[in-house]
């Protein structure tokens, strides 16, 4: 019975462990990496006010972009510098989600990241403090392709330093997929379409003109 109580307790610490600003929590539902609500930056005095964002991930929030598959609702998300900004990541899909933020000071955050991690239909919340700069921060999931399939995002503060490239609904692709019409491709079809049926028709009237 001792060993039992042992085990359990060791598996409990191995499950939620700090390491300074390094806090780490595993369960059946997911996974958080380097949350911290309390450590500043070296470069902030204080706190400059406090965000609550949901982001939900899934499949639906890619309808509107042909050719891609998983999203997020939040493709851009706008804070204070020096800000405490806490994401709760909502799982609308049957597979696993993360949103992971790089660029993140590695002395406070190892690794430079944020990361959430859901199992399908789980949700994960947790902070972190943004630095002082004026930044755009990548957003992303990790899991092999949803990243290119369209699960990218962007965390500004301030003014943040110019839009990232292939955020769906926020900036353009910087290779174009000749797989992936635009919009202006798609707005092209009907006229192609159109100029087709008209030259057929223009075609049969002088075939019968020559008879």
């Amino acid at each position: 019975m001792a060993w039992a109580l042992l085990i359990l307790c060791a598996a409990a610490s191995a499950q939620d462990h700090d390491h300074g600003a390094h806090r780490m929590g595993v369960d059946a539902t997911g996974m958080t990496m380097n949350a911290n609500q309390d450590i500043l930056p070296e470069d902030c005095d204080r706190i400059s006010g406090e965000h609550e964002f949901e982001v939900r991930a899934g499949r639906v929030y890619a309808e509107p972009y042909p050719g891609l598959m998983f999203g997020f609702s939040e493709a851009e998300i706008e804070v204070e510098p020096c800000s405490l900004v806490t994401v709760t990541l909502v799982n609308e899909d049957d597979v696993r989600h993360q949103w992971m933020l790089h660029g993140l000071p590695r002395y406070l955050y190892p690794g430079g990241m944020f990361h959430l991690e859901a199992e399908g239909g789980h949700s994960r919340t947790a902070s972190f403090i943004v630095p002082s700069d004026e930044r755009t921060y990548l957003v992303h999931c990790d899991l092999p392709q949803h990243m290119e399939k369209g699960m990218k995002a962007q965390l500004k503060a301030g003014r943040g330093s110019g839009d990232l490239w292939s955020i769906p609904g926020v900036s353009a692709e910087r290779y174009p997929s000749p797989s992936r019409p635009g919009r202006s491709a798609w707005l092209a079809i009907p006229a192609l379409i159109a100029g087709l049926v008209l030259a057929g028709a223009a075609w049969r009237i002088v075939g019968r003109r020559r008879r």
